[in-house]
């Protein structure tokens, strides 16, 4: 497994991932990246939906924190309601 390799940017600013390295962390067509950049570096960072498992937690979370605060459903649906305005 090689942690390293060179690629170059087309003139449309694409620059493809090599075939070993996209294997090894299992992305491919419509895999999304946060990218950092700073100085000379260039930083690309898978980004993964949650399991179903943690977006069920965390909605139970969220729901616990909004019953506390005294939110209502028609609070919610209002609040984006503005913000599509």
């Amino acid at each position: 497994m090689k942690n390293l390799a060179t690629t170059k940017m087309s003139s449309k600013g694409q620059v493809v991932i090599p075939e070993d390295i996209r294997k090894r962390l299992k992305i491919g067509a419509g895999s999304r990246f946060v990218v950092v950049g700073q100085d000379d570096v260039i930083i690309l960072k898978v980004i993964e939906p949650p399991s179903m498992k943690e977006f069920n937690s965390l909605i139970k979370k969220v729901r616990q924190k909004a019953k506390k605060a005294g939110l209502e459903r028609t609070d919610i649906s209002e609040a984006v309601s503005q913000v599509r305005r």
